[in-house]
């Protein structure tokens, strides 16, 4: 027996920006800054240079980060 199907993304352009444009440098964001967020995107972009697998592990640390410091906003 043969695991479920999933299926792949839909056909056409994948979401973000166009090829060849990067977000700005975390220096040039301005002081609306925070150290938490700051650590997942740059661990995102370093994403970039492992194996798949381990893309998608940094992605969840990344996504959780992101959850828990966006949910502390509200306790403010």
């Amino acid at each position: 027996m043969t695991a479920p199907y999933r299926p792949g993304p839909p056909p056409g352009p994948r979401p973000g920006p166009p090829p060849g444009v990067r977000p700005a440098p975390l220096e040039e964001v301005g002081e609306a800054r925070h150290p938490a967020v700051d650590a997942a995107v740059l661990g995102m972009a370093n994403a970039e240079a492992l194996a798949p697998a381990d893309q998608i592990a940094q992605y969840e640390a990344a996504y959780e980060t992101l959850r828990e410091t966006l949910a502390t906003i509200d306790q403010a």
